[in-house]
């Protein structure tokens, strides 16, 4: 397999990790789901996300993740995530992603009894020093529980070579993309991508974001934005924006058990189990997520690419 060069840019969706309702890994399922998000033009995937479910996972369902996974993309680049709290495990994490063939990691600090933004250089330095894959920085301090200024970021970017791309998840996330972007001005530039569902998408490709790197089960619309959005037709981003807004919100509530139920609806998995402790979908909420379907998709196959 040839991998094509790794660029953090355009839309890559962050996938589910699917499941048999024995909570076995269901890989079949996951070939089906890249299938179609190459089929759509994805740019790259993202593997064992906090989508993913990575924090359930054992050693050798990451391995057989990334093996078949790798194998389904076919060449298109897969980032893999390989955080963990200590710099040693992160590290090997990385080896083993590299030696199956990811094109590059999404890495966040993790949370220290004392918080120090010398602690979190210090960590993605020896991380920088010791991988050969690209790093993608992942900034979301509601999940990590670390704070990073804005100018330790771009220290970061300044001085780790590695860092290819940051994820930009804290918030408010326009005025911080759009304080990363103006202050790699004059000096070492990378891109940053979008996640939190997308939700603030629109706000923050304005500010200066280059795409999506989330996990919103319906990639194409993702992609139409930016589309219209890069081509200058502000006005009908934003059409398309306010079209899907309320899905988005609705599909970003906690949980997995949402996206996992719609991305079962479209076809793409044959099963929305959410690995326990984890809660699959609730009766009201499946209720829910139906008439909201239809209403936003009235004459449409969901189970086909949405034509935007």
């Amino acid at each position: 397999m040839t991998t094509t060069a790794f660029q953090f840019t355009g839309v890559i969706p962050i996938l589910a990790t699917p499941f048999h309702d024995d909570e076995s890994l269901d890989l079949v399922s996951l070939a089906q789901m890249i299938a179609f998000n190459k089929a759509v033009g994805v740019d790259g995937i993202t593997l064992l996300g906090l989508l993913g479910e990575s924090n359930r996972l054992t050693d050798d369902d990451r391995a057989r993740i990334i093996t078949a996974g790798v194998l389904a993309a076919d060449g298109l680049p897969v980032i893999v995530g390989t955080s963990h709290t200590g710099t040693a495990a992160t590290i090997a994490l990385t080896q083993q992603a590299a030696d199956l063939g990811a094109s590059a990691v999404m890495i966040t600090a993790s949370a220290q009894p004392t918080p120090s933004d010398k602690a979190v250089f210090d960590y993605f330095a020896r991380i920088g020093e010791q991988v050969q894959l690209p790093i993608i920085l992942q900034d979301h301090p509601a999940i990590s529980q670390v704070h990073m200024p804005v100018e330790l970021i771009l220290r970061m970017v300044r001085e780790i070579p590695r860092i290819a791309g940051i994820k930009g998840e804290a918030l408010p996330s326009p005025a911080r993309i759009g304080a990363l972007v103006k202050g790699m001005e004059g000096g070492r530039s990378v891109n940053v991508l979008t996640g939190l569902g997308a939700l603030y998408g629109l706000f923050d490709l304005e500010r200066g974001s280059a795409g999506f790197n989330t996990g919103f089960a319906f990639p194409e619309v993702l992609i139409a934005i930016l589309r219209e959005h890069q081509a200058g037709n502000a006005a009908r981003a934003f059409e398309i924006f306010t079209r899907f807004l309320p899905l988005l919100v609705f599909e970003q509530q906690p949980g997995l058990a949402i996206r996992k139920e719609i991305l079962r609806l479209r076809g793409h998995i044959a099963c929305n189990r959410v690995r326990h402790p984890g809660a699959t979908i609730e009766a009201a909420a499946s209720a829910q997520l139906q008439r909201l379907l239809a209403s936003t998709f009235p004459s449409e196959d969901i189970t086909q690419p949405i034509v935007i």
